[in-house]
């Protein structure tokens, strides 16, 4: 495999072949003494990361960091001076620079920036292919975002079910995109060209989702002084989405029931059958098998609903979905805003993967438009994430590590304990973002006998 390419720009003899030893290993190392030979390279050279000096004779490291980032296939770029200050920091930031160090450089400081900034370039990179995988995938279905292999065969399904005039029942936690999935049903289906008619049965009392279902007859009751043209019938030829069935009343069970069984109905304060060609898609977060089994859903209604079953997984079930979903919904929020944000750090993206979200789908994409509002620089990064959601995913690492722990000191093969060793470390180094002094504190252990452990494990 070959190496990463990495230009250090510096007019100090001693620094460029300094950096050049400490990370010719691991790297490629090209080196440039002026700003202007660096511009050459770059234009020439394949080069993933910049280390530049900030003061230069001539074009300096700012005046460099400002030209180069403009560039459609622009390198991460690290600043590197003598004369370090918060506001030279900001500045680079602002200019283009992916990060910040001051001289005289920690090695290990600037190995972990360099891989962060590496591991930053393969995620922008996975994510094209991605974007592009699932294009392929997702050809004719409008907002559905996964490519995980749950989610395609989720998609696989969808196409397959789409063709059939067959009720479909649609299952899964809030927030998981039950409507979305209705939607690319009808939309693949033959009845495309007609209506889609979504129904939210919680949000209407019992006398008026009948109503709204089945319209009603004028002076069938108090107020109904016209006819009115029920949800079944405005969908005629094309889909009928009843969201949260389980939230619907016995009676009228009964009477969707009899519709579904004879495809007719009646208005209320009608007599008059009415014929309807409807394809009827449910959607529910609640076990309908339980509810049965409890006497409060109507068996027969429950085996007519569920013909055919989609049951969608919490995101926390295909969690390789996240970074797609969060850069879809990262474009969407900042064009709604009005805002120009690069896309987010690796830290950030690790978080994110952690957390749970028992909220789905849909919490994350109300926790990407808090992010994005109240973001203040030019990428989003751990500290745009909500706290609430980084001491959530530090909980759960801490007694994940916990377990952990005590399973090595009961495991009684010495390969267990190692491998179960070296897992925790990575885990431990993941979370606190490579920071090594973090890391060690978080294990219990020295910073000393971290280092040891990292070179006797290869980390």
């Amino acid at each position: 495999m070959s190496k990463e390419k990495i230009l250090v720009i510096d007019d100090e003899r001693n620094t460029r072949e300094g950096l050049a030893a400490a990370l010719g290993e691991r790297y490629e190392i090209l080196l440039a003494e002026d700003a202007l030979k660096g511009m050459r390279i770059l234009k020439e050279q394949n080069i993933s990361v910049v280390l530049t000096d900030l003061r230069m004779s001539g074009l300096d490291g700012m005046e460099f960091t400002r030209e180069v980032s403009t560039w459609e296939k622009a390198p991460l770029i690290i600043m590197l001076t003598a004369y370090g200050s918060v506001e030279t920091a900001i500045e680079a930031m602002k200019v283009g620079a992916y990060d910040y160090l001051t001289k005289p450089i920690n090695l290990d400081d600037l190995e972990m920036m360099i891989e962060r900034g590496l591991e930053t370039i393969r995620m922008r990179k996975e994510n094209r292919e991605l974007r592009s995988a699932l294009e392929k995938h997702q050809s004719g279905v409008d907002g559905i975002i996964g490519n995980s292999q749950s989610m395609l065969d989720l998609l696989a399904e969808a196409r397959q079910v789409a063709e059939a005039r067959s009720t479909v029942l649609i299952t899964g936690e809030s927030g998981t995109g039950k409507e979305l999935f209705a939607r690319a049903i009808h939309q693949m289906s033959p009845r495309n060209r007609k209506p889609f008619i979504a129904v939210h049965c919680a949000a209407l009392n019992e006398n008026l989702l009948e109503s709204e279902l089945f319209g009603h007859e004028k002076g069938a009751f108090t107020g109904a002084s016209e006819r009115q043209i029920g949800r079944f019938e405005r969908a005629d030829g094309g889909s009928l989405f009843l969201d949260e069935i389980g939230e619907i009343t016995p009676a009228t069970q009964v009477k969707l029931l009899r519709v579904l069984e004879s495809r007719t109905l009646e208005r209320v304060g009608g007599s008059q059958p009415i014929a309807i060609d409807v394809r009827l898609l449910a959607a529910t977060n609640r076990n309908l098998k339980e509810m049965v089994d409890q006497g409060s859903f109507r068996d027969d209604l429950y085996y007519r609903l569920n013909v055919v079953n989609l049951k969608l997984p919490p995101l926390r079930e295909h969690r390789e979905d996240i970074p797609l979903l969060f850069n879809h919904y990262l474009k969407l929020t900042a064009e709604d805003n009005g805002k120009q944000l690069g896309g987010s750090t690796p830290e950030t993206i690790k978080v994110l993967t952690s957390y749970n979200w028992p909220g789905n789908i849909r919490e994350l994409r109300n926790c990407v438009e808090r992010m994005v509002v109240f973001a203040r620089g030019s990428s989003l990064t751990l500290n745009d994430v909500p706290v609430e959601i980084r001491q959530a995913v530090g909980e759960q690492f801490q007694a994940k590590a916990r377990q952990e722990k005590n399973e090595l000191g009961s495991s009684e093969n010495p390969l267990d304990i190692k491998a179960n060793e070296k897992n925790v470390i990575i885990q431990a180094l993941a979370q606190c973002s490579g920071n090594r002094s973090r890391a060690a504190e978080l294990l219990g252990i020295s910073r000393r006998t971290l280092h040891r452990k990292l070179n006797d494990y290869g980390i």
